[in-house]
């Protein structure tokens, strides 16, 4: 790992080891194979079961559940090493784990949790989380139209969800809806039900080595026994979101350190004017920021993790990580582009792949204004997003 400041050092070794034996998994069995997904749209889902074995899947939820029972800043390490190779590798990884594998072990029956959870955590099921709908974006609870209508012992649910990750591979759907009093209510949909359909997402020019797709529920139908019985409200997706947002506080700097060691040896490497171009001042500057950012950002991810394994973590702080670290990495990934000149746009360099990843990774489960506001809302007790009583977080995914 670039660590400029020694922050690995700060990690247990346990933590350390993770981190290791991640980078070496997927310097063998993704990198060399990553660009050629990504230009053909293609997700490798032959590495579904392996990222299972290797518990990149569910890392902090208990042993009990599949899980490792791991800590917090295992779960950053993680996604700071699927996300090194392509951002698409660590949402599919970060939807499974906080979006899919989160909700049911914080919210679910028990029954519900010794079900799932272990044939997610193996990767023998694949999950996705249904919240943001065509108008919904970053308000999902006024623009949300899908609803649940009690039918004896069961649940009809309809409507639509947009912009899912997973959605055409997953065998179950976390969908939120209103019930008929208005209360959104989470439900663990099978994807075979009769009434679903997932449309694939086509002529992506941002995240291609992920599958993203639009849900359509016409009048499904799931028992009672599909409800998650232990929250109601938007405190149920939020949280969830909370969770993802941490992973790509860490995935984001992955990316980052992707670009810059990229552009650091391009830049030793390519002469002008009888000299390597990193020598030229522009240039040491670029990398001199990229490197700056990298470090405040793992500093940042780090103690994080602290106030998460300690109970301590609040939203607006992981919004300041995901706004913060996203935004340095995306900048870092156009500078690097710059410094790679014409060969930057071609895809026999990663820096071109990362920036267009990192537009949508900068966009969704909320934009980087969308983050600002709740930071300046938590700072001043004033709410800028909007004349609603109730508070208002980034939904997207």
């Amino acid at each position: 790992m670039f660590d400029f400041y020694q922050v690995s050092d700060l990690l247990s070794p346990e933590e350390r080891e993770v981190q290791r034996a991640a980078r070496r998994f997927l310097e063998a069995e993704a990198l060399p194979h990553i660009a050629k997904w990504w230009e053909e749209a293609e997700f490798p889902t032959h590495l579904i079961r392996r990222f299972g074995e290797m518990g990149f899947l569910g890392p902090s939820l208990p042993t009990e559940y599949g899980g490792l029972g791991a800590s917090a800043a295992t779960y950053g390490v993680v996604s700071y090493e699927l996300e090194r190779i392509d951002s698409g590798l660590r949402s599919f990884c970060s939807v499974q784990s906080s979006l899919v594998m989160y909700p049911i072990w914080a919210y679910g029956s028990e029954e519900q949790k010794r079900f799932y959870l272990p044939k997610l955590a193996r990767g023998e099921l694949v999950g996705c989380f249904g919240l943001t709908e065509a108008d919904g974006g970053s308000d999902p609870d006024s623009n949300m139209k899908t609803r649940a209508r009690r039918d004896g012992d069961d649940y009809v649910l309809s409507g639509s969800k947009m912009w899912i990750t997973n959605g055409n591979l997953a065998h179950i759907a976390i969908i939120w809806a209103k019930d008929e009093e208005g209360e959104v209510r989470g439900f663990i949909v099978p994807t075979d039900s009769k009434g679903f359909r997932a449309n694939k997402i086509h002529h992506k020019a941002s995240l291609r080595a992920s599958v993203t797709s639009e849900l359509v529920l016409e009048e499904v139908r799931v028992p009672k026994s599909a409800l998650l019985p232990g929250v109601k409200g938007l405190k149920g997706p939020l949280s969830c979101l909370t969770q993802a947002r941490f992973g790509i506080a860490w995935g984001a700097l992955g990316a980052l350190e992707a670009v810059y060691t990229e552009a650091l040896e391009f830049a030793k490497s390519r002469s002008t004017f009888g000299a390597p171009i990193a020598r030229r001042q522009l240039v040491q500057e670029k990398l001199v920021r990229m490197a700056a950012d990298h470090t405040k950002g793992l500093l940042l991810a780090w103690r994080l993790a602290q106030l998460k394994d300690q109970g301590k973590l609040k939203p607006a702080q992981v919004s300041l990580a995901k706004r913060d670290n996203v935004r340095a990495a995306l900048n870092g990934a156009r500078a690097a582009r710059e410094i790679l000149g014409g060969s930057g746009i071609t895809l026999e360099y990663h820096s071109i792949r990362h920036m267009l990843n990192l537009e949508t990774v900068d966009t969704y489960e909320g934009t980087h204004d969308i983050h600002t506001l709740i930071l300046g809302r938590e700072l001043t007790g004033e709410n800028a997003l909007g004349e609603s009583s109730k508070p208002k977080e980034a939904a997207l995914r």
